[in-house]
């Protein structure tokens, strides 16, 4: 042992770093053989490496959301005093959030907006299919943000109002819970507002087949009558390829089911490319039921998703997406 130890200070160039490692690591810790267990455990690392990586790197996004918080915090406490002169103080706040975020969907996910032209001026009820995290949404306000200068305004889920510091966050970006008149006042003071009807139902237990999960859900139709604004289609290639979830497993839906928070493991954080496609608007007519306008919608959203979704998703097809130099036609 002695004899090794000496060889590696002695600078032989025959003998490697890890062999050297080896030998001094056996004089500290008087175990012999050390090597034999190094290589096991780097063994069982290389072996584990992937499945640690595709549930750690969901956490990214965690990350940026509190990245997020962290700067409207920092940004209130700068401009305490110019919040009481100004009827929306967040405006340079979101500016930065809008640049972070869309600097994120570029790097990682090279996103893509399609069809931004079908935003109407005024207001408008944007309706979306849900992926396993919202964060395609994320990337397009982001990009209507800073391309369009307009602000899109959403509706989340309870569970979202309860997250640990998300209530600055939801302040800023005007995050709605509803109920349908808080919906209809948003539209009738000419904002986009945006809702996924699937919600976290459609998050959690769709799948790859990229399966509309409404059920009979019509209120954002009768909310888009009553506030008088058209219906825009929206979906996100690839977007069950970037995060998944275990939802196929009978318990977790059926703990779901009994109280109703998104306690199903998510995996992934995959760069696939994501590309966003805004469809024709719905226009408003008086004489078309909640109903009508719930199944018009649907079929909008459905026909995106045939369109634009190679079915069932791949994650080794939408990461080679990422090469391909020929954007996909909208």
């Amino acid at each position: 042992m002695t004899a090794g130890n000496e060889s590696c200070t002695a600078g032989l160039t025959s003998m490697s770093y890890l062999t050297c490692l080896t030998y001094v690591l056996e004089e500290w810790t008087g175990v012999k053989d050390i090597g034999d267990y190094l290589s096991y455990a780097f063994y069982i690392l290389w072996l584990l490496f992937p499945l640690v990586v595709v549930f750690v790197l969901p956490g990214v996004i965690v990350i940026l959301f509190y990245v997020s918080i962290l700067w409207l915090h920092i940004y209130k406490r700068k401009n305490e005093i110019k919040e009481a002169y100004s009827h929306d103080p967040w405006i340079a706040g979101r500016e930065v959030l809008a640049t972070l975020w869309d600097v994120h969907g570029r790097l990682w996910h090279g996103y893509e907006l399609h069809g931004i032209e079908n935003i109407p001026e005024g207001p408008g009820l944007v309706v979306f299919y849900h992926g396993a995290t919202p964060v395609d949404y994320v990337y397009f306000s982001a990009r209507l943000h800073l391309v369009k200068k307009r602000r899109c305004r959403v509706v989340a889920d309870h569970f979202v109002f309860r997250l640990p510091g998300f209530r600055i966050l939801i302040e800023a970006l005007g995050v709605l819970h509803g109920p349908k008149e808080a919906c209809v006042r948003t539209l009738q003071d000419g904002h986009l507002l945006a809702i996924a009807p699937g919600g976290v139902r459609e998050a959690l237990f769709s799948d790859e087949m990229y399966t509309i999960l409404w059920s009979d859900r019509k209120g954002f139709a009768q909310v888009a009558i009553d506030a008088k604004v058209p219906i825009i289609p929206m979906f996100t290639q690839n977007v069950r390829e970037g995060f998944r979830t275990l939802g196929g497993i009978k318990i977790f839906r059926s703990l779901y089911e009994r109280i109703r928070l998104p306690v199903v493991p998510l995996y992934g954080g995959f760069p696939v490319k994501l590309r966003t496609f805004i469809g024709e608007p719905i226009p408003y007519e008086p004489n078309v039921t909640a109903e009508e306008l719930a199944a018009k919608t649907k079929a909008a959203v459905q026909a995106l998703i045939e369109k634009h979704q190679k079915i069932p998703g791949n994650i080794f097809r939408a990461l080679m997406e990422r090469f391909q130099t020929q954007k996909k036609e909208d």
